[in-house]
């Protein structure tokens, strides 16, 4: 079958992988749709860590083929979306509702791909570049049949950080002041999460003014193309400021824009060696700096909301899938991700 493989030093699309039948509690998909998010141009260029070869991909929907013993939840022929959440259930924190602190969900790659012979590691516990892929039942959330695969594969990264960041982590209220630095992916589903939990005022910030129609469109009541004028907009400072691009010096602006009682949302990932900094005399007016994994999610629960939603015409997903592409083609979707030419660029099988 088809798929995309780093090997740790470039990225092929290949023909030949196998990937082998589904244990007890995991789900083999048939993958129709994936999203080409920048964590997994992070893997190739080498700012998040990951033991290669591997199958890349981690935002995906596609239709159950087979399940293991004791799944239950979804069969053959379900459509699903795909978190990257392969959390245990029974920890600690899976047991308080926070499956992202889930250790047995971080860290633990598995190699259910082969090729030629030899085990490939899985992506973030999902592999969505790939014409099948094996995840844990937990991470298969069946959705309504009448979603579009392209727009139902970005709920399991980008609309769950995004939108899980305003609603679980940051818990944004009705009438709050937000500030969102960087609209991509990411970003637009920050700022829909936000418009959708009533934010009174939000302010899109990217150094790209063409990005400035999208941004209104999902919910941004002003656009700037630096952050210098937030101040002029919020003089008082930000309830929320979101950080989405990966920068530190980002970082401290998101810091800087606050308001009293104000957090910083940190969601762009920059190296794993990068430090941030900023004026500790600042902070003691009840602000806070808060780190978020993957929206605060609970897949299982979230998803199935993001997908009610959506059909309500709450929650915008077509209008994020800019392009598609035949996986064939994935060097071109990743030049576009790269560039930013594309809000998200979504392979297709």
């Amino acid at each position: 079958m088809r798929g995309v493989v780093f090997d740790g030093k470039r990225t092929e699309v290949v023909d030949d992988l196998e990937i082998r039948d589904p244990g007890p509690g995991e789900v083999l998909v048939a993958v129709a749709a994936a999203g080409l998010c920048h964590s997994d141009l992070s893997v190739i260029d080498g700012t998040i860590p990951f033991p290669s070869p591997v199958v890349l991909g981690h935002e995906g929907a596609g239709v159950v083929e087979a399940v293991g013993a004791g799944v239950a939840h979804v069969a053959p022929g379900d459509h699903v979306s795909l978190s990257t959440l392969a959390s245990c259930g029974a920890c600690a924190q899976c047991d308080r509702g926070r499956p992202t602190m889930c250790r047995k969900a971080i860290g633990m790659p598995g190699k259910p791909f082969t090729r030629r012979g030899k085990p490939l590691y899985q992506f973030a516990s999902n592999s969505a570049f790939a014409e099948r892929t094996l995840v844990k039942a937990v991470q298969a959330v069946k959705i309504p049949a009448d979603i579009p695969m392209a727009s139902a594969a970005l709920i399991g990264c980008g609309v769950l950080t995004g939108v899980g960041a305003v609603l679980n982590r940051a818990k944004v209220d009705r009438g709050d002041t937000v500030v969102v630095i960087g609209t991509g992916g990411i970003g637009l589903n920050v700022i829909q999460g936000a418009r959708i939990a009533g934010a009174l005022t939000i302010v899109a910030v990217d150094a790209n003014p063409a990005k400035e129609a999208a941004a209104r469109q999902f919910g941004a009541t002003h656009f700037l193309t630096s952050a210098d004028g937030v101040r002029e907009i919020l003089p008082g400072g930000a309830d929320h400021a979101f950080e989405c691009v990966g920068r530190t010096e980002l970082i401290r602006t998101a810091i800087d824009l606050l308001d009293r009682h104000g957090q910083a949302i940190l969601l762009g990932v920059p190296a794993a060696t990068a430090e941030a900094s900023f004026l500790v005399s600042s902070m003691y007016l009840d602000k806070s700096i808060l780190g978020c994994r993957y929206g605060s999610s609970r897949p299982q629960r979230d998803i199935a909301l993001y997908a009610e939603l959506y059909r309500e015409g709450r929650l915008l997903l077509d209008e994020l899938v800019t392009t598609t592409y035949p996986v064939e083609d994935f060097d071109r979707a990743a030049d576009d991700a790269h560039h930013g030419r594309v809000a998200r660029g979504v392979l297709v099988f």
